[in-house]
């Protein structure tokens, strides 16, 4: 017989562990969505024919480029919380803005509302 040391099996390493989506999770990404939906309208509406086209597609782009070098969970430029949320609420006002801009008032009213309080909400639970 061989001498061999015995080898210990060693336990896989576990994954990171994600924080479970909540609801609140649930809300600001459906208004992150529904500000670059919102970008895309106003551009393709708000617009005459060939700038439409332009403005539709260099709206939305434009404030995804910003969320996802400012704002996102991986976001490309780490900064510091107050740049994010300053970032991000120039981008829900402007999508409140472009519904005004288009005589929908109290869906940018609306808007508003739900991304303030849902801001809010989320910045408190990260300082926390």
């Amino acid at each position: 017989m061989s001498e061999s040391s015995p080898v210990a099996p060693q336990r896989p390493e576990e994954p990171l562990a994600r924080a479970p989506l909540a609801g609140l999770d649930i809300v600001r990404f459906l208004t992150e969505i529904f500000a670059f939906l919102t970008f895309a309208l106003w551009g393709f509406l708000a617009w005459p024919f060939p700038w439409n086209i332009v403005a539709g597609i260099a709206a939305p782009a434009a404030a995804i480029l910003l969320w996802a070098l400012f704002v996102s969970p991986k976001a490309v430029i780490p900064t510091h919380l107050f740049v994010r949320s300053f970032v991000e609420l120039l981008i829900f006002a402007s999508a409140t803005i472009a519904w005004w801009s288009m005589g929908q008032t109290w869906i940018g009213i609306a808007f508003a509302v739900v991304a303030v309080t849902s801001g809010v909400l989320a910045g408190r639970r990260r300082l926390s």
